[in-house]
């Protein structure tokens, strides 16, 4: 079992963005220096593509949400006008 704070088969409500971030970046510097064995290199490519799709979900839920705020703020202003 390991120690890492984050297992590879966690939902992806259950690591923030700042972390999945961390994580993803020690993936592709281990990648790039070559620190990572032959025989982990799968699951770690794997890992890595899990971290993205969970960094963009949470951008595209975040751009939602900006957007829905920014509307509702208009609409406000544009009732107080009216």
């Amino acid at each position: 079992m390991s120690d890492e704070p984050t297992q590879p088969d966690a939902p992806e409500e259950a690591i923030r963005y700042a972390e999945a971030i961390r994580e993803l970046k020690a993936i592709l510097d281990g990648i790039e220096t070559e620190a990572i064995d032959l025989d982990e290199l799968s699951v770690q490519v794997e890992r890595a593509a899990e971290l993205i799709r969970v960094c963009r979900g949470r951008i595209q839920r975040t751009e939602m949400r900006v957007r829905q705020v920014l509307t509702e703020l208009r609409d406000e202003a544009g009732a107080e006008e009216g």
